[in-house]
């Protein structure tokens, strides 16, 4: 992927954006563990980024692949976690099934507002006793005439305690495992939804998270998404535009944090000279650096498949992996470079720390990367 003036030029409006925006506020949102998502929301939208790729019907830019991969660069260079998590949400994880399989109706009502920041949506499918075995979901919509009627809870919501409208997934069907299941759009405002609590997390701490619960919450049957029974492949299709905006990510956090340190080393003096003199810590740069620049090649070779259109599970399942690891060992690296600052909790290297761990967890966990590798590769029995 060659980046062209377009790309810089929209690489230069969000970083400006992001820095107007979101950077004065970072640490009283974090301090008050949630932000203002209506209210950023509506300010980031003019620019197009939640509706990068999206028909511009319904308000989307209609805009390549590549101006995700420019996206989630600059998000990755936010000085927190959590607002770029939950912009990722609403660009790259709720949405992407309405806007493939959507029926025009459902997203005129639920994509388009989004698109323009004027609600706010998450997607529901963890559930207590189902984490990365989607298969073990048990919340479950009965039908009742053009009604679902669904009960169940779901977990780890992000943006749960501010959303307009969730992209749940649920169980339609007594088919066992995989099948019988469909994604249903739920506007939270429906009798019945519930906030059970906002959760407490290590890290990512500006970004609310809830467990929510469903008690016979009716929603029209032409709120699913798509063929009924087809929920659990559209939210595949889901995971992967996860994975690919946490590459992304990765790749612009990794670049800010290694720079940040290096300026540290540099400045820093012990023992009559900088920090950076020390060969043991060039070495150790270098090496992550030189990690980061084939992360960023591939995470390039990686919007070039996908804009050809070619299947990419392999590469966002190679990239979301390899990232998250160098992530957090350069995380780790920061705060062991800094010293004593780096542990505090004032500083930047120990909110990147508690915010990179998520990475290896979240959007499929480093070791089912490693199971959907193994099962390419014919290294799997199963």
């Amino acid at each position: 992927m060659l980046e062209t003036d377009e790309h810089r030029l929209f690489r230069k409006t969000l970083r400006d954006l992001f820095e107007r925006e979101i950077e004065p506020h970072v640490n009283v949102w974090e301090s008050a563990r949630t932000f203002p998502a209506h209210d950023l929301f509506a300010r980031l939208a003019p620019v197009g980024i939640f509706g990068l790729e999206y028909d511009e019907a319904y308000g989307g830019m209609g805009a390549d692949h590549s101006f995700t991969l420019i996206a989630g660069e600059e998000m990755g260079r936010i000085s927190c976690g959590g607002i770029p998590m939950a912009m990722a949400v609403q660009m790259s994880m709720a949405t992407p099934a309405l806007a493939q399989y959507g029926t025009a109706e459902l997203k005129e009502a639920y994509l388009a507002p989004a698109i323009r920041g004027e609600c706010v949506a998450s997607i529901a499918v963890t559930e207590p006793d189902a984490g990365s075995d989607v298969a073990g979901i048990r919340t479950r919509g009965v039908r009742d005439g053009d009604q679902w009627i669904i009960n169940g809870s779901k977990l780890y919501v992000t943006n749960g305690t501010q959303a307009d409208w969730l992209c749940l997934l649920a169980r339609t069907s007594d088919q066992p495992g995989y099948q019988g299941m469909s994604l249903i759009v739920v506007p939270t405002s429906t009798d019945g939804v519930v906030v059970s609590r906002k959760l407490e997390k290590l890290g990512m701490w500006s970004s609310d998270t809830a467990e929510l619960s469903f008690t016979d919450v009716r929603v029209p049957v032409s709120n699913t998404i798509g063929e009924i029974g087809r929920g659990f492949q559209q939210q595949m299709v889901q995971f992967q535009a996860e994975r690919l905006i946490t590459f992304y990510k990765q790749v612009g956090s990794i670049e800010l944090a290694l720079a940040r340190t290096k300026a540290y080393l540099a400045e820093r003096q012990a023992f009559g000279k900088p920090l950076l003199a020390n060969q043991h810590l060039q070495f150790v740069l270098a090496e992550l650096s030189a990690r980061h620049d084939m992360l960023k090649h591939y995470a390039r070779t990686t919007a070039d498949a996908v804009m050809r259109g070619e299947d990419a599970t392999r590469y966002a399942t190679i990239g979301k992996l390899m990232g998250s690891r160098l992530q957090r060992e350069v995380a780790d690296t920061a705060v062991q470079f800094h010293g004593g600052i780096g542990y505090m909790d004032e500083h930047w290297t120990s909110r990147f720390f508690r915010d990179t761990r998520l990475d290896s967890i979240g959007a499929g966990a480093d070791e089912v990367m490693l199971r959907i590798l193994a099962r390419m590769d014919g290294y799997s029995t199963e």
